[in-house]
């Protein structure tokens, strides 16, 4: 192994710097892109809403069938 001047190793130290300040401020715009949901909500808004009325429909149809069955045992 070539032995490295104090300088050199200065200098190798500063480059390393330098590209861990890069590779940390992409890996920060990465996770807010990432956790952006107000985001990801307007750009897939109609697929939600489409979404929600189903589980709507879902689970009122639901709670109806689950209702009539615990009249109909009362009765």
């Amino acid at each position: 192994m070539p032995v490295r001047t104090p300088e050199q190793i200065r200098a190798s130290i500063e480059a390393n710097r330098g590209e861990l300040a890069v590779s940390l401020v992409k890996l920060r715009g990465e996770v807010a892109q990432f956790t952006d949901w107000r985001g990801k909500l307007r750009a897939h808004r109609r697929e939600v809403l489409i979404g929600a009325a189903v589980a709507g429909f879902v689970l009122g149809g639901g709670f109806a069938a689950l209702g009539g069955a615990m009249s109909r045992r009362r009765g």
